[in-house]
């Protein structure tokens, strides 16, 4: 049975997009027919995260409004066999998603794929909901800071009470797991950004991973590879390893994540 799952953030800038692409491609590489979707429309950039933002001809929007069949708009990815991107239209804006069409989308990929990850806009309006909204479960990404988590805590609430899940009213509800992402112990330690145990006692829900702050991020992001293939970072190795708890496998949680700053960059921490 396929599964949906919602990469979510109250707040933009956390590594949504990037925890959505490693995700779906991580899923894929352990052999699941996985698809990604971008539902940010007007602001398209999982495509370019993915390495195929050439390769679009027709996209999400293209699909929903009968204008395309959604295998013309599906992009194979190049290298994991088990990987497809569904991109998001450009030059329209959110108000182009509607329930009934995103709800058609979801159902016709059901039918091919193991899992299907929504890569949902930050925040709480038209697009996020939607992209929750059929969701069978969501990976809310948070940053360590006080205004992340907050923000955080709120989409939490539309997850419980805004969703077709929630709305059926028999008390079931999204199974949530949250992925700390840019955590970085040192200052964490200092005090500089929240503590892990800070942020579950706030949120109170399933810790997924913790990604350390890592310039290889931003390098993979550069290239259009998704981190998760990049198995020397330590970025790369922590979002393999959430992709193992996301399926249910046992794997403890490190809590000494983070990359061996160089010279320079103890130096440079030094006479911050």
């Amino acid at each position: 049975m396929s599964k949906v799952i919602v990469v979510t953030s109250g707040k933009g800038g956390v590594g949504k997009t990037t925890s959505a692409a490693a995700v779906s491609a991580g899923l894929a590489m352990r052999g699941h027919k996985t698809c990604v979707i971008d539902f940010d429309v007007g602001l398209r950039n999982l495509d370019m995260i993915m390495g195929c933002e050439r390769r679009v001809v027709f996209d999400f929007i293209n699909v929903i409004q009968g204008d395309a069949k959604l295998k013309q708009a599906l992009i194979k990815d190049k290298r994991i066999d088990t990987l497809s991107v569904l991109p998001t239209s450009q030059t329209r804006d959110k108000d182009a998603l509607t329930k009934e069409g995103v709800k058609q989308v979801l159902d016709e990929l059901r039918e091919e794929f193991d899992y299907i990850v929504c890569d949902s806009p930050a925040g709480i309006e038209r697009g996020a909901h939607l992209a929750m909204y059929f969701a069978d479960e969501a990976i809310v990404v948070t940053n360590p800071e006080v205004s992340s988590v907050r923000d955080s805590d709120r989409v939490l609430g539309l997850l419980n009470s805004k969703t077709h899940i929630a709305e059926r009213g028999d008390g079931s509800a999204i199974r949530a797991h949250l992925l700390l992402t840019r955590f970085d112990n040192r200052r964490s330690a200092s005090g500089e950004m929240m503590s892990v145990e800070d942020v579950l006692d706030i949120l109170a829900i399933p810790l997924l991973g913790i990604i350390p702050e890592s310039q290889t991020v931003l390098k993979a992001s550069n290239v259009g590879m998704p981190v998760v293939m990049d198995d020397k970072s330590a970025a790369g190795k922590a979002y393999t390893e959430a992709v193992g708890r996301l399926l249910g496998e046992q794997i403890e949680i490190r809590m000494d994540v983070g990359e061996r700053r160089g010279l320079w960059q103890r130096l440079m921490g030094r006479t911050a």
